[in-house]
């Protein structure tokens, strides 16, 4: 294939590529001053987040009870312009600034920084909430030696310290942001829990890989999930149009006090009642009463 021949395929592949038709749904357009959210940025914030939280475990591993009060007081500075500067590009996403809308850029950053110290607000909440899911894993893994290990090594802690975070920002209203942090610790953990979901506290996954936890779940207190475990919707109720209907509640409501155990799958609007147990590899779409427990046939 000659030069000239590879140029014009060149040529002619790019005039397809951008035409405005090829483009419709999957082009953002970039305006000045208003930057998408970065995932670098997003990454740097997951480990600001996670150094403040668990200080030893992760960031600086110098740090001691002389010097914690200066570490975390850097960090905190740090993670709250990364917070307010990424908040303000998921709003600006969100609400697609316009040149006409420029003028809103102050009020939206004003917005932004008051949003950035909510979270922070809330980051000695969301450590206790997170001490309570270390125990959880300590106490209901014989194989756990130590609560360091579960801290350092487990991805179930990782997967809901980014949850826990992106659900505080969902609550609030930000756009966005919190999905992109979930989707990282999907990668990262292989457990994905969507921030619009709501997990109370002492909850644990054992090993984790392949659970997921969809947007409108409501998950108790004490709760256990082993892997490939899915709390999904059962089906999405269309429109006049046949598109699937938004907002509306379609995931399992799991009680306190339950176990489900691997590669179960549990769908729709339906109640796991407390202390239930649900065995491994079965399908659950209807209520389970309080305290039963529901088995595969052999």
């Amino acid at each position: 294939m000659s030069t000239d021949h590879s140029t014009a395929i060149l040529t002619m592949t790019t005039e397809k590529l951008s035409r405005e038709e090829s483009l419709k749904g999957i082009f953002h357009q970039h305006r000045d001053g208003n930057p998408l959210p970065s995932a670098k940025a997003l990454q740097e914030i997951i480990e600001l987040s996670r150094s403040i939280l668990f200080p030893g475990y992760y960031g600086m591993s110098s740090v001691n009870i002389k010097t914690i009060k200066y570490h975390i007081g850097v960090n905190v500075e740090r993670l709250h312009k990364l917070l307010a500067d990424q908040i303000m590009a998921g709003l600006c996403f969100a609400d697609e600034c316009s040149e006409e809308t420029y003028e809103k850029l102050n009020v939206r950053r004003c917005e932004s920084e008051q949003l950035a110290t909510q979270i922070i607000e809330k980051l000695p909440v969301i450590r206790a909430t997170l001490a309570t899911d270390v125990e959880a894993a300590y106490c209901g893994d014989p194989a756990a030696e130590s609560v360091g290990e579960i801290i350092s090594c487990y991805p179930v802690i990782k997967a809901l310290t980014n949850y826990r975070i992106a659900h505080e920002l969902t609550v609030l209203g930000v756009p966005l942001i919190p999905r992109m942090m979930t989707e990282m610790a999907h990668s990262e953990t292989g457990i994905d829990i969507h921030p619009g979901a709501q997990i109370g506290h002492h909850f644990t996954i054992d090993h984790g890989t392949g659970v997921v936890i969809g947007a409108t779940c409501i998950i108790g207190n004490n709760v256990k999930l082993y892997q490939g475990v899915t709390l999904g919707a059962k089906s999405f109720p269309l429109d006049e149009n046949g598109n699937p209907i938004k907002g509306i509640a379609r995931h399992p409501i799991i009680e306190d006090n339950v176990v489900v155990y691997s590669n179960a799958t549990i769908l729709g609007r339906i109640t796991i009642g407390h202390d239930c147990v649900v065995g491994a590899n079965i399908w659950v779409t209807e209520d389970m009463e309080p305290e039963t427990k529901k088995y595969k046939k052999a």
